[in-house]
């Protein structure tokens, strides 16, 4: 893929950073009510605890999971980052993908059917800590980008500096000789 100009590139690492942001202050406000259900005596308080998060799993879950999954994705790809030549970027897809797909599948229909029954469910708050412990680290690993490259780009930097130095892998040069 071609990398994104300057101005693309800055305005999509903003629409990144601030839906990441929102995934990760909506499970801590998925975690609050969830702790708040499960260690409340009052019914009622578990019932509306369990109702407010079904509100915000059915209106900003998927659509959060789903912009910062794609808008990584977009973004690994316009850049020289690339999305699978530094280990850090690759393992935030992995961690991304897994948390989306989670987030999906079984964190909004497990959140569906707490609501329903209106009973403490300990799972909505192992979930919820889970994927904030998720989230915290990759924050963690976006700032800190450790474990260098992965062998794809290894060699892809190999590649560009010979290309770029006029001289082949094998260190002839690529330019005829007079």
């Amino acid at each position: 893929m071609k990398h994104l100009k300057r101005p693309a590139r800055r305005a999509l690492l903003v629409v990144h950073v601030a839906v990441s942001v929102g995934w990760l202050g909506l499970t801590l406000g998925l975690l609050a009510l969830g702790i708040t259900a499960y260690a409340t005596a009052d019914p009622s308080l578990t019932e509306a605890a369990y109702r407010a998060m079904k509100v915000f799993a059915d209106w900003l879950l998927a659509p959060i999971a789903l912009a910062t999954f794609g808008s990584g994705v977009i973004l690994s790809l316009g850049t020289p980052w690339g999305l699978a030549r530094h280990w850090w970027v690759w393992v935030k897809f992995w961690i991304t993908l897994g948390t989306a797909a989670a987030t999906v599948f079984a964190l909004r229909p497990e959140i569906a059917h707490a609501a329903a029954a209106g009973v403490p469910d300990i799972s909505l708050v192992a979930a919820p800590s889970v994927a904030t412990s998720a989230y915290l680290f990759m924050t963690a690993v976006s700032v800190l980008k450790p474990w260098g490259l992965t062998r794809r780009g290894r060699r892809l930097r190999i590649s560009a500096r010979s290309t770029s130095s006029g001289k082949a892998v094998d260190g002839r040069s690529l330019s005829p000789s007079a």
